[in-house]
This record gives structure tokens, C-alpha cells and sequence, in this order.
């Protein structure tokens, strides 16, 4: 059974309205609604714990990382007996603060982690593994996605709930050690790049963004075939180097649009886009609107 324990400066029943939780046999759900203003809230999990955010905004404190804003769309993966100490800045009646939590069996970890380093070994020979630390990250459309799955199973009175989450929450866990893989290559990539082929290539893309990047030669930084660099990119990072590209030309092109002090051609020519109408098409992609919508709705 996997149990939660909760510290609060001042007793939860008070800020925590609506609390509702699902105990299953791999996972325990945590779905919190709070509807007062509050600081330095204290929660711990007995497990591993997904904490994602739905509505509203948290002040989150942690041991390696003090008073950032936790936004809905976000997530933050925390280790076994992890302090959070939690400010609810926005919450009021009628407009409460909505998160979950979702308190995972290390068993089922261990299983994932396993399956990964048998069936999919990483190109410099590391282990895929959840490491002991917090991982707070965006959340990609596939984290979107199974995490509103786990929700509706979760809720829903199917017989074979269990078999259907547990499916889920594998697939959840490998997008995870994806997702904590593309951070760790992104942390420090030109300190890591003699060392590690595919941190070479991060760097080499990351310094050569308004270049025209090819997976030739990228494939020459890491010194292997295209084809296989192909491969052990895909496996590391969990998508193509061309996506990779993509979405780091439309990250820097967002920083720009919200300085406000470029016009769409030139973000576009900044950011390595063959035409503003490629740039627009691949921003509506990824974000639904128009980069000069955005960039408006920004200033």
C-alpha cells in the first residue's frame, strides 16, 4: 500500500478542499484542489512522486532548488522522502489551485529502468536510471497526454484498471527518462562534448542554430555513420535529430518574440527557418497560434 504523509505549517484540511486519491496496485493518485492562500506547506511521499500542475500557480521549494513558480503544463519528478514546501500565492474561492500527484512503486521503476538498459542501451554505454535528485521539466504532448490518461483510469470503474494503468504508467516513465536524458544533455553540453558523442552533436546544434544543420554533419561530430548516429540520437534523446533541431529553434525563437524587439522575418532568419511562412507553420505546430499572436499576447 502506498501511504502519503503530509506536514503542514498549518493543518491541510484547511487550505485543501477537495482532495481525492486513487490507490492502485503500482501507483497512488493524488488529485488536490486549494482554495486559500498559504505558505510553507509541508507535504513528503513515501515513494517516488510525479507532482504536475493543472490550474493555477505554486511557489515550490526544494533542497536544490528555492522558490520557483510551478505552472500548469509542468511537472516535477522527486525522489523517495523528498521535502516540498509549497506557497499558494493565487488561490482563493472559486478559483482554487489544482495539482496532482502521482506516488509510484520504485518497484515498477526499477522494472522500467531495467527493460530500457536490456532492450534499448544507451550509445555511451551509461545506464538509463531515474536519479536521486528532482527533475522539474515541461511537459511534452506524450507526458500531456498518458498523464490526462492516468487521470480518466483512474477514475473510471473498469475491471481490468490496474492491467490499464500499469501500461500507462510504463509508458509515462520511459518518456520521463527520455525527457531527464534530452536535460542532461543539455546541462553544461560544451563541458560534456569531448566525452560524449551525442552531447557533442547537442552542443554542435545548440552553437549553430541559424546554420543549415544536416544529420551529415552531425553524424561526423560524433564520429559515427549517419545511420547509426541517426539511431543512438533517436534512442538517447526520444525523437529525430531533425525534431530536436526544431524544438530548440522554436525555444530560442520564443525568447525572442517575448523581448518584443524583433520583427518575424528576422527571428526567423535568427533561428534557422528557411522563410517566415516555414517558421509561422512549424510555431502554430507547436504552440497553436501565430508567432506574431504570441509575440503580441507577450508584450
Amino acid at each position: 500500500m502506498l501511504n502519503i504523509r503530509s506536514l503542514p505549517a498549518k493543518p491541510l484540511s484547511t487550505l485543501v478542499e477537495n482532495r481525492t486519491t486513487f490507490t492502485l496496485e503500482a501507483a497512488a493518485l493524488n488529485l488536490f484542489e486549494t482554495h486559500e492562500l498559504a505558505n510553507a506547506v509541508h507535504l513528503r511521499f513515501d515513494n517516488p512522486v510525479l507532482a504536475s500542475m493543472i490550474q493555477g500557480r505554486k511557489v515550490m521549494h526544494l533542497r536544490d532548488r528555492m522558490g520557483f513558480n510551478f505552472l500548469p503544463g509542468e511537472s516535477v519528478m522527486l525522489p523517495t522522502d523528498e521535502l516540498m514546501v509549497i506557497d499558494f500565492p493565487d488561490a482563493k474561492k472559486g478559483q482554487p489551485t489544482k495539482c496532482l500527484a502521482l506516488e509510484i512503486d520504485p518497484t515498477e521503476i526499477s522494472k522500467v529502468t531495467q527493460h530500457m538498459n536490456e532492450k534499448r542501451p544507451r550509445s555511451d554505454h551509461r545506464d538509463w536510471q531515474r536519479a536521486d535528485n528532482n527533475f522539474h521539466f515541461s511537459n511534452d504532448p506524450g507526458i500531456t497526454q498518458l498523464i490526462q490518461r492516468l487521470v480518466f483510469l483512474c477514475a473510471e470503474d473498469h475491471p481490468a484498471k490496474d492491467l490499464f494503468v500499469g501500461m500507462s504508467l510504463r509508458e509515462l516513465l520511459i518518456r520521463m527518462l527520455e525527457a531527464e536524458s534530452r536535460e542532461n544533455h543539455l546541462r553544461d553540453p560544451a563541458g560534456r562534448a569531448t566525452s560524449q558523442p551525442i552531447t557533442a552533436a547537442v552542443a554542435y546544434i545548440l552553437s549553430r542554430l541559424d546554420d543549415k544543420l544536416t544529420v551529415a554533419q552531425l553524424s561526423r561530430m560524433a564520429y559515427m555513420s549517419e545511420s547509426a548516429f541517426y539511431r543512438a540520437f533517436k534512442n538517447e534523446m526520444g525523437i529525430s535529430p531533425v525534431d530536436f533541431i526544431n524544438r530548440e529553434r522554436i525555444k530560442l525563437a520564443t525568447s525572442l518574440l517575448r523581448e518584443g524587439k524583433h520583427s518575424i522575418q528576422d527571428i526567423a532568419l535568427r533561428c534557422g527557418f528557411n522563410s517566415p511562412s516555414y517558421f509561422t507553420r512549424m510555431f502554430k505546430r507547436a504552440f497553436g497560434i501565430s508567432p506574431a499572436r504570441f509575440q503580441s499576447g507577450a508584450n
